[in-house]
This record gives C-alpha cells, sequence and structure tokens, in this order.
C-alpha cells in the first residue's frame, strides 16, 4: 500500500493506542480529592462524539459490577433524577462542546458532583471555578476520536480510587499487553485489518456486536468508519436486532441484493444465547457468503477484549480510508455545522 494521506497523524495516534493508556494510568491522581463512594447514589456520564464513547466503555465496564447505576448522557440536558448524590463524569476532549458545557452546568446547578476530563477550553476553566477534581488529558493527540485510552481510562481509575469498582489497574495493564501485541500484528502482510477493509470497502457496513461489550465495540467501529472512511456505516447489538432489524432482511432479499456488508463482531464474554444468535444471524438473514466477516477479540478479561475490538476498528477504518484515497483527520462537514450552529 502506498503511504498514506495523513496530514494529523492519525496512523500514529492508533498505533500508539497502548502507550496513551499507559499513560492515562501514570497520571491518575486527580488535581482535587473524588468525593466518597458512600456519598454516591447514581453516576451519569456526561460526551459528545470521541470524547462520548467514555461513557459507553464505563456502562459496559463498570455498571455490571457497581451497586449504584450508570446513566449516559450525549446531549443538551442531564436528566431529573440528577442531584447532591449523583457523580457526573464530564468528558470534553477539547472542553468546547456545546452540548456538554450546558449539560454539566445543569448538573453542577443541581448539585451534583462533577469529575471532568478534559484537555482545556472552557471546561477547563470551570473545573478550576468549581474546584472539581480534574484529569488533564494530552491536548498533542490530533482529535477526540485518537484519545480513546485518554478519555475513558481516568473515569474508571477514578471510580476505583472511590471504592466503587475494583481491580481496574490490572485490567489496564492486560489491556496495554493486549493492544501490544495486536499492533504487532498489523504489520504482517494481509494482517485481519487488511482482508476486513479490502473485503467492505465500496460497502455500507452493518457492524453487529453482542452484549454489552460488543455493543460499545460495534459503535465504535461506525463511528470511526463515518469520521474517518467519511462513508454512512450503521450499528446494533444482539440480541435486540434478532428483534427487529434481522425482520428487514427479508424486505430486500438479502445482502446480495444490496450494498451492504456486515462485521460480527465476538467476544468470549457473551451470554451462550447471544453466539447462537450470531450464528442463526449469519445463516438466515445474512445468508451470502462473502459479504459476512466475523472478527475475533483477543486479550484477557473484558476492558482488554473490548479495547483489542477498538483497535481493529480503528485501523480497518484508516484502511478503508487509505483505499478511498480518504485522509481521515479533518472532517470538514463538521466544522460546517459548529459555523451554523454558532450563526
Amino acid at each position: 500500500m502506498t503511504k498514506p494521506l495523513d496530514h494529523l497523524g492519525m496512523w500514529d495516534a492508533v498505533a500508539s493506542l497502548a502507550e496513551q493508556l499507559e499513560l492515562a494510568m501514570e497520571n491518575s491522581l486527580p488535581e482535587r480529592p473524588l468525593p466518597l463512594a458512600r456519598d454516591i447514589d447514581n453516576i451519569v456520564a456526561i460526551g459528545m462524539g470521541g470524547s462520548g464513547i467514555a461513557g459507553d466503555i464505563l456502562q459496559a465496564i463498570a455498571a455490571p459490577v457497581m451497586s449504584v447505576p450508570v446513566t449516559v448522557v450525549k446531549s443538551y440536558m442531564v436528566p431529573a433524577f440528577v442531584g447532591g448524590r449523583t457523580l457526573a463524569i464530564v468528558v470534553s476532549f477539547s472542553g468546547d462542546t456545546e452540548e456538554t458545557l450546558e449539560a454539566a452546568a445543569q448538573a453542577k446547578e443541581k448539585g451534583a458532583y462533577l469529575l471532568i476530563v478534559t484537555s482545556g477550553g472552557a471546561l477547563l476553566d470551570l473545573a478550576s471555578e468549581w474546584g472539581c477534581p480534574l484529569y488533564l488529558i494530552d491536548k498533542s493527540i490530533p482529535m477526540p476520536r485518537a484519545a480513546v485510552g485518554a478519555v475513558s481510562i481516568p473515569p474508571l481509575i477514578a471510580l476505583n480510587q472511590m471504592g466503587l469498582i475494583f481491580g481496574v489497574e490490572e485490567e489496564i495493564e492486560r489491556t496495554i499487553k493486549q493492544l501490544t501485541m495486536r499492533r504487532n500484528m498489523f504489520a504482517r502482510e494481509n494482517d485481519i485489518t487488511e482482508q476486513v477493509a479490502e473485503k467492505i470497502s465500496g460497502s455500507v457496513p452493518l457492524i453487529y456486536g453482542g452484549g454489552d461489550i460488543g455493543a460499545v465495540a460495534a459503535l465504535r467501529w461506525k463511528n470511526q468508519v463515518n469520521e474517518n472512511v467519511k462513508v454512512p456505516s450503521f450499528s446494533n447489538a444482539m440480541p435486540e436486532l434478532c428483534h427487529n432489524e434481522i425482520a428487514g432482511w427479508s424486505g430486500i432479499g438479502g445482502p446480495q441484493n444490496s450494498n451492504i456488508s456486515i462485521i460480527h463482531l465476538r467476544h468470549a464474554h457473551e451470554h451462550p444465547q447471544i453466539s447462537r444468535r450470531f450464528d442463526f444471524n449469519r445463516s438466515v438473514a445474512l445468508g451470502l457468503e462473502g459479504k459476512v466477516f466475523e472478527v475475533e477479540a483477543s486479550g484477557e478479561g473484558k476492558l482488554a477484549q473490548l479495547f483489542d475490538l477498538i483497535l481493529l476498528g480503528d485501523q480497518v477504518s484508516l484502511r478503508m480510508a487509505a483505499i478511498r484515497g480518504e485522509d481521515p483527520g479533518p472532517i470538514e462537514i463538521l466544522i460546517r455545522l459548529k459555523e451554523y450552529l454558532a450563526t
């Protein structure tokens, strides 16, 4: 493959994901004290886009083992239940995301404890004004979507430091090990990411995951294809898609009659019935060989397998962008949107 267009250094950012997690773990002490676990009844994770994925990861990894619920907020407004016993984790790479700033101000007004993850901007100023615990992340990362480790590791570490979850550092260390191993595989000729990218380029990818981990991984793949490749892509998760989306295939006669490709993201923590649903999905709804691709996570533990799928998807999207001759970094349409909303 010829050297791809990459004015912002997205390829290097993806390749350094293991080091990004390592740095996030090393810089794991917030600048101000965290609240006590006994003072928290619920958690809201506030963020949009490449920063908002931190809330999805938190919900998939931490919520199943905590005694308090986690709600992900990707909007201008926080839920009515937010109050004095809420921990609001506010994540914005730039610190200037308008939805996040407004939701954070609401949470503060309602008396919530705030924990802020940012590299600067207005949110950094608010952290100082409000006296909130702050995790300051590396602003040299080229784009928010390239900072998935930097934005998602601090909230997990914070919950571990508060005593709401346990064993996070060991999970992160296993994840770093897996990401390093996976990155080394990318240098091999015809590795899995190259195979998938070549087969699905020119199509509209549907990314299917299973359970909490698979759902987050599928969403990440979809978003990366959208932003890096600049083409439509869609995601869904087992078992929910078996109650609705699967029925849609009968109306078009299967993928052979459409410009659609399907990627199944698999991991070792699926419910047994989800595994069977993937089998049924392949054999009945998506029955044409050559248009359904399966990607299997590796790694020890849920966090390692989730980030393994994330890294695979990031690399696939970069390879797809290269095939199209697309620079994965800049997103002109989002700049136009921000200018439109500012008028």
